[in-house]
């Protein structure tokens, strides 16, 4: 049945995103429970020229598992078979907690595409990260294994190379391939020209999708038989209500039954090549408003993919595009603006402050002590977003440094 349109306020609109959050105004849902009940699960998409089809939609776990089996097994239920992890989330907790999933649910193993990653940057530590997490998630091999954040093409080097087939022959891989949420663009077009990458998990969304660079990236990819998912496909976080075209945008999603999140991952799903989405869903609440988005056969308009791109002209300072060797080119000394960049996202845009403080951290106290320090005027000149970058780089050493 569809939505019934409504006419929304100013003041009504504010109202009900100041009670539930304005992205976790969760419309669609109901509807789920009726698709449900008549066994209807999310589609599937061929994962580049590997074989495998994967669901559109993946259960990103960076959070701590725990024994969430409920919502496992409720997202296999709903057709959500493509899981990811890495060796690093929650301190491993989230790749033991998938671990005791299977442990309690055997069965269940061979219905999961299953990812986890490694950032050892060597080949001894990717050999001693996989056999951890091997151990830890309770199974025999992975179905796809990243490399974990990589920035540049230059990373997937010959011994990487080897050390993917030799795992691959040995069982505890079948697929390999890396992650990257900084030069994305390079790191694809790098990968394209490679024989030996099967997949790539990548930011992406409404304010990247669009640029003549990311299409070209995504389509030598895709020519290249290579799988893509899609992750941070928020673009930083929910809608404000800062602007008339903010409020437009959100009010029109509302309008037509589903949130500016739901509405950022229809954005995405409308473009054949991407495979899959990967989100965070720590909770059944973020796994249904996401099921139900799937499941949804509605699409964006141009004139919602117009106002979208409106939005992200307007807000572009506000939102760090990932083209970190651009401004780390432009400062005298090590400044891993980028990642500041995330951990502040991470903070601001998604609320957890948890997370941020963990990631931020992982930055050596001596680069964060330089930080303080360096110049970062021409970076600032520089950047394609117009990034107050020293503004930034100040508030992530208050907030998050500990």
């Amino acid at each position: 049945m569809p939505v019934k349109k409504q006419h929304w306020s100013r003041r009504k609109f504010l109202k009900t995103a100041g009670i539930a959050g304005l992205g976790s105004v969760v419309a669609p849902v109901t509807g789920l429970v009726n698709t449900s009940e008549a066994n209807e699960t999310i589609a599937t998409r061929p994962f580049g020229k590997t074989g495998q089809q994967v669901s559109i939609l993946s259960l990103g776990g960076m959070f701590d598992i725990g024994s969430s089996h409920l919502m496992l097994k409720q997202a296999i239920n709903w057709g959500v078979t493509y899981w990811d992890t890495a060796h690093s989330y929650g301190g491993g907790r989230s790749e033991e907690g998938f671990g005791k999933y299977f442990a309690k649910y055997p069965q269940d193993r061979q219905k999961i595409f299953l990812v986890t990653k490694s950032a050892a940057w060597s080949i001894k530590g990717m050999t001693s990260e996989l056999d951890e997490s091997l151990e830890r998630l309770q199974t025999d091999y992975v179905d796809l294994f990243f490399v974990h954040a990589i920035s540049s093409i230059s990373e997937m080097d010959k011994d990487i190379r080897a050390w993917a087939e030799k795992a691959k022959a040995a069982g505890k891989i079948r697929l390999f391939g890396f992650s990257t949420h900084s030069n994305m663009e390079g790191c694809l077009r790098g990968a394209a020209k490679l024989d030996w990458i099967d997949g790539i998990m990548m930011t992406y969304n409404y304010r990247l999708m669009h640029t003549t660079d990311m299409q070209r990236a995504v389509d030598a990819c895709v020519k290249a038989g290579i799988g893509m998912t899609a992750m941070k496909t928020q673009g930083g976080g929910q809608v404000r209500t800062n602007s008339e075209t903010e409020l437009k945008l959100a009010g029109r999603f509302l309008e037509k039954g589903f949130t500016d999140a739901q509405a950022k991952l229809k954005a995405v799903w409308q473009n054949p090549q991407i495979s899959s989405i990967c989100s965070q869903m720590p909770n059944m609440t973020i796994l249904m408003a996401n099921v139900a988005a799937a499941l949804d056969k509605n699409q964006l308009s141009g004139r919602d993919n117009d106002l979208m791109q409106r939005y992200a002209a307007e807000t572009r300072p506000a939102y760090c595009a990932g083209c970190t060797q651009i401004c780390q080119s432009q400062v005298d000394g090590e400044a891993p603006i980028g990642d500041v960049m995330r951990c502040l996202m991470y903070a601001n845009s998604y609320d957890d402050h948890t997370l941020a403080v963990e990631e931020f951290n992982k930055i050596p106290p001596s680069v964060q002590l330089r930080l303080t320090h360096l110049d970062f005027s021409k970076a600032e000149r520089q950047c394609p977003q117009g990034l107050p970058i020293a503004r930034l780089i100040q508030e992530a050493i208050k907030k998050l440094a500990t």
